[in-house]
């Protein structure tokens, strides 16, 4: 069966960041469409195109969505974000990226701030992998290097994930971070990546499109059904 997979992107940075339109000229989804094609059915989706690009109808036709933002969260319509989170807990797949961590749909999900420690001073990321045998990590070994990223921190104020995939510390600094994680809302699969900063090729990099590849297989559900809910804003954490 086809995976069917839409790509997500504010798609602001590229409109009026020169550094970031030359690196993704088309825009971030299709430089990340573009890769996953060779695998997936792949669609696009933009906060500009009307209900984001996310009518109920394209979210129905969705196994695994990927989700790019970063300065306009704002301006996600909370009916829309209500639209996702109920695909998720569905069994739709969610892929989160980079600054995504501060989506109004991660956020929903894991009812948590998401908030972190950052630095942007072109630093190499190591990735290490400490789940290693995960479908996620499938091919990449005992982990890869980023040459320019931008530094995410502990403390990531996000619930305990299912499990942690990467761990990445970072060159410039003793920070450490949380930079691969999974949980499970409702019959749904989600995977937050952190690698992925704008104006950087990071989407370009092998490894990353690897990593990204096997989320999407991982994450893709294995039943869907419609109208199921729940209220994760209200549903005690583990113990």
């Amino acid at each position: 069966m086809t995976v069917r997979v839409t790509v997500w992107n504010e798609f602001e940075h590229e409109k009026s960041n020169e550094t970031v339109r030359a690196i993704y000229p088309d825009g971030i989804h299709m430089a990340i469409a573009s890769f996953l094609k060779e695998h997936f059915e792949v669609g696009t989706a933009t906060l500009e195109q009307p209900e984001h690009g996310l009518t109920q109808e394209v979210l129905d036709n969705t196994d695994v969505l990927i989700w790019w933002g970063h300065r306009a969260h704002g301006k996600v319509e909370d009916a829309i974000v209500e639209r996702v989170a109920a695909a998720v807990q569905s069994g739709m797949g969610l892929i989160v990226l980079h600054s995504g961590h501060h989506s109004k749909p991660f956020k929903r999900l894991l009812g948590t701030t998401c908030n972190l420690k950052w630095r942007e001073a072109d630093e190499t990321e190591s990735l290490w992998v400490v789940a290693p045998g995960h479908p996620i990590v499938e091919g990449i070994g005992e982990g890869f290097s980023v040459p320019e990223a931008e530094m995410y921190g502990e403390f990531f104020d996000i619930p305990e994930p299912d499990s942690v995939i990467f761990i990445s510390r970072f060159s410039k600094g003793t920070e450490v971070f949380r930079s691969g994680v999974t949980f499970t809302r409702g019959l749904g699969r989600i995977f937050y990546f952190r690698p992925g900063h704008e104006t950087y090729p990071i989407y370009y990099q092998p490894e990353v499109q690897k990593v990204i590849t096997n989320a999407v297989t991982w994450a893709a559900p294995t039943q869907r059904h419609s109208g199921f809910s729940l209220d994760v804003r209200n549903t005690p954490l583990p113990e």
